[in-house]
């Protein structure tokens, strides 16, 4: 879509956010002086609201199954943090299945690859970047999440999920947002790349969310 409307020089204007209301009454109003360009706009509009549709169709589902006996509890829990929705709760639950599988947090941040390599060289250890190793999936999303918390620590969003929870996994969440919002911080003040930000923060909440899951296990 974005290749074709450059052609003739179109640029959507109308401001940052795309696929808004605004956005789709433009495409609308788009008119190619030749017949073919806009049937093929046409077909790529039609193309995108099937696509759409199909994934809210799928989100539905989701959120169905998330209400199942067997996920119903750790959905919940894990939607007390900032950043982890009920996709992003259910995709944890199904691709990590069972988190006290993991003895320890450091045990699930090296299953997922967020732990530096280490390189040994004359009785000296020096740290590298993260190993990458494991469930590539879950580390992805626990890195968008981590984005997250940039933002400066706030429950408006979070209220309506957290209620009927634990207090103490509201409290492991509560503390995860307030410390790697100020480690965000205080890294980026550093100078420190905010790509190498983000995964650290991410290796971070992933030990919060480990300690969330044995709580709720208890």
């Amino acid at each position: 879509m974005s290749k074709l409307l450059l052609r003739p020089g179109w640029t959507w204007m109308g401001g940052k956010k795309m696929w808004g209301q605004g956005h789709r009454l433009w495409l609308r109003s788009l008119r190619f002086e030749h017949r073919e360009d806009q049937w093929v706009l046409e077909d790529y509009l039609l193309a995108i609201e099937h696509l759409e549709e199909r994934l809210r169709a799928l989100d539905a589902q989701i959120e169905q199954v998330s209400q199942d006996p067997r996920y119903a509890s750790v959905v919940s829990a894990l939607r007390c943090f900032r950043g982890i929705d009920t996709l992003s709760a259910m995709t944890l639950v199904a691709e990590l299945h069972d988190f006290m599988r993991f003895d320890s947090a450091r045990g699930l941040m090296a299953y997922l690859g967020l732990v530096p390599s280490e390189h040994s060289s004359g009785g000296k250890e020096h740290r590298g970047e993260i190993t990458k190793a494991g469930n590539r999936h879950v580390r992805r999303l626990l890195i968008e999440a981590a984005w997250h918390y940039r933002h400066r620590p706030s429950t408006l969003s979070l209220t309506k999920r957290r209620q009927g929870q634990s207090p103490r996994v509201v409290a492991i969440a509560d503390k995860a947002m307030q410390r790697l919002h100020r480690r965000f911080t205080r890294m980026l003040e550093r100078g420190k790349p905010r790509p190498k930000v983000v995964v650290a923060i991410a290796r971070e909440l992933t030990g919060f969310v480990w300690a969330a899951m044995r709580q709720q296990a208890a």
